[in-house]
C-alpha cells in the first residue's frame, strides 16, 4: 500500500538472509530499524563510533557486529543494503554518494527524498507480512499498518486463502478468563480451526467469533466421569484429526497448568497426529496481579509455589505435601481450591503456618464478575464460606497481600466488588 503524492516507489520484498547489510549510525533510528534487519537473517554490520545501550546490547549478543568508529569510504563494498542514520548531514550525504556509485539502495533517515528507498510501516499476521508505506508521513502509515494488521487478526479482513488449514491439533491456552488475554497466536489459532473442542472455563466470547462452517464442541457434554472424561475428549480430538481436520483444544488459562494438557500432546503422538502447543497466560500468575496482588516482592518473597488443591489434604491421590508447604517463606497461590479450602488452611496450620498470615481469594479473575475477598489464614475458610466466595477462584496465601493493601487505593484492578 503506497500513499505518496510525488512519486510512486516500486514495493518489494528484500530476501537479505546471510547477506551483508551496513547501518551507519548507533542511535536511536539504527535502535528501531535493527531488530527487523536481525530477523531478516542479514549479516549486519553497525558502523559507529558510539550507539545507545540497545545497539550495544545486540553487539554484545553476536546478532550484529559493531565497527567502534567514524564510516570511512569503501565501508559499503560487498553490501546489499544500507541505512544511513546518523546526525551529521555531510556523513549521510557522503555515504549516500557511494551508495549510489555502488548501486546499492540506501535508506535514509534525515532526508527520504535523497534516498534510494524508503522503509515502510511493517507487521506480521501469521505467514503475511503487511507493509504501508508513506514517505512524507511515517506516523499514518504507523496508524495505518496497525489498523490492517489488527483487523487481519481479529478476522475482519479474512480471504478464503488467507488461512491455511493443516490437519492436527492445537492445544490453545485461553488465558484467565478475558477474551482480550488471549494471546495472537491462540486467537489466529482459533480463526484458522476446522473443529473447537472448548472448556467451560475458556473464554466464551470467543467462541461466538468463529465462522459458521466451524464444528464447536462442548467438553463439558462429552461422556463425564473422573476416569472417562479426558478419555472422551482425547478420543474426540484424535478423531477428528485423523479425519483430516484443523482442531484447537481450547481451556482457560496454560494448558500445562493443571489443564492436563499434556496427556492430550501424548494421545496425539500415540495417533501420529501434528500436535502445536500455544501457552496461554496462566491464571495463576495473572488474576492475582489483576488483583493488585504481586506473587513476588522484593524483600517480602524471592519465590512462589502454585498447588492444585481440587484434592484434600491426606486424600489417597494427592501427592501435595501440605506441612512443608507451610514451612516455606514464599508465596502460596492455590488453585481449584475453594471446596477443600477448609482442610487445607488446616493442614498448613498444623504445618506452622502463622494464623495471621494474610490471604486473598479472588473470584472469577478478570471478568465483569471478579470478587476480591482479603483476609488472615486462621480464619480465611470460614470467611470465604460467610462471603460466599465460589469457584472458580484463586487463593493466594503470603505476605505479599499485606504489601498490595498498602497500594490498593492506587492500584487499578479488575475488581468490580472487593470484601474483607
Amino acid at each position: 500500500m503506497v500513499d505518496d503524492t510525488d512519486s510512486v516507489p516500486y514495493l518489494a520484498g528484500l530476501r537479505l538472509d546471510g547477506r551483508r547489510v551496513v547501518v551507519i549510525g548507533g542511535g536511536k533510528v539504527a535502535q528501531r530499524r535493527l531488530p527487523l534487519l536481525i530477523n531478516s537473517g542479514a549479516r549486519v554490520e553497525v558502523i559507529s563510533p558510539v550507539t545507545t545501550p540497545a545497539v550495544e546490547g545486540h553487539a554484545l549478543a553476536g546478532d550484529v557486529v559493531w565497527h567502534k568508529r567514524p564510516y570511512q569510504p569503501g565501508d559499503l563494498e560487498d553490501a546489499w543494503y544500507v541505512v544511513v542514520a546518523t546526525d551529521q548531514r555531510h556523513v549521510n550525504e557522503t555515504v549516500s554518494a557511494e551508495a549510489e556509485e555502488r548501486h546499492i539502495f540506501c535508506v535514509r533517515s534525515d532526508e527520504a527524498q535523497a534516498a534510494t528507498a524508503w522503509t515502510p510501516a511493517s507487521g506480521r499476521h501469521g505467514p503475511l507480512t503487511v507493509a504501508v508505506l508513506g514517505s512524507r508521513d511515517p506516523q499514518r502509515s504507523a496508524a495505518v499498518r496497525d489498523e490492517i494488521v489488527a483487523r487481519l487478526r481479529n478476522g475482519e479482513i479474512a480471504a478464503p486463502k488467507d488461512r491455511v488449514r493443516e490437519p492436527g491439533v492445537v492445544l490453545v491456552g485461553g488465558g484467565p478468563g478475558d477474551p482480550e488475554l488471549i494471546t495472537v497466536a491462540g486467537r489466529r489459532a482459533l480463526q484458522e480451526a476446522d473443529v473447537v473442542v472448548a472448556d467451560r472455563l475458556a473464554p466464551r466470547e470467543l467462541l461466538a467469533e468463529l465462522a459458521p462452517d466451524v464444528e464447536l464442541i462442548d467438553a463439558t457434554k462429552l461422556p463425564r466421569g473422573r476416569s472417562a472424561s479426558q478419555e472422551a475428549i482425547n478420543a474426540v480430538i484424535v478423531e477428528r484429526a485423523l479425519a483430516g481436520k484443523s482442531v484447537v483444544r481450547f481451556k482457560g488459562g496454560d494448558s500445562f497448568v493443571f489443564g492436563r494438557g499434556f496427556e492430550e500432546v501424548l494421545a496425539c503422538a500415540a495417533a501420529g497426529i501434528r500436535c502445536q502447543v500455544i501457552p496461554g497466560i496462566s491464571s495463576s500468575l495473572a488474576v492475582p496481579a489483576l488483583a493488585g496482588v504481586p506473587v513476588t516482592h522484593r524483600g517480602v518473597a524471592h519465590d512462589f509455589t502454585v498447588v492444585s488443591g481440587h484434592l484434600p489434604p491426606r486424600h489417597p491421590d494427592s501427592l501435595v505435601a501440605w506441612e512443608p508447604l507451610a514451612q516455606l517463606r514464599g508465596t502460596l497461590v492455590l488453585l481449584m481450591a475453594i471446596e477443600n479450602l477448609g482442610a487445607i488452611c488446616d493442614a498448613l496450620l498444623a504445618g506452622g503456618k502463622p494464623a495471621d498470615t494474610m490471604s486473598v481469594v479472588v473470584q472469577d479473575g478478570s471478568t465483569s464478575s471478579q470478587r476480591t475477598m482479603t483476609s488472615i489464614l486462621g480464619t480465611l475458610a470460614a470467611d470465604a464460606a460467610e462471603q460466599q466466595m465460589r469457584a472458580p477462584a484463586i487463593v493466594v496465601i503470603g505476605d505479599v497481600v499485606g504489601v498490595a493493601s498498602l497500594a490498593a487505593d492506587t492500584v487499578a484492578t479488575s475488581s468490580s466488588d472487593s470484601t474483607g
